[in-house]
């Protein structure tokens, strides 16, 4: 990192810490929607079923979906692909997405 990006990256956290104190009206907005809670949604893959298919379907079924085990998914809000990653397991056996990529990506 030269100097200039240190000094920049140092003026950028300065103007974070000063938004985070300003207590306008509008800032208080602002801060307040950070506390609304969105559904982040995972998609791992999918599959296209006739009705007859779904109607078929038992505890044992077993449904062939369009992504492979390596492939990465998709983290999605209101449709919109926000990042991607590779599904992990946790030490306690949870499963969980470590991100590779952070941004509106698109959706294909």
């Amino acid at each position: 990192m030269d100097h200039n990006t240190a000094i920049d990256l140092e003026a950028d956290i300065d103007a974070e810490k000063e938004e985070r104190r300003d207590n306008s009206l509008e800032n208080q907005h602002r801060r307040s929607i950070y506390d609304v809670a969105v559904t982040a949604t995972i998609s791992i893959g999918q599959k296209k079923m006739r009705i007859s298919d779904l109607l078929d379907l038992q505890a044992d079924s077993v449904i062939a979906l369009s992504a492979k085990i390596d492939d990465p998914v998709d983290l999605t809000v209101e449709d919109r692909v926000i990042a991607r990653g590779d599904l992990i397991e946790l030490d306690d056996g949870v499963l969980a997405l470590k991100l590779t990529e952070i941004g509106e990506l698109s959706n294909g």
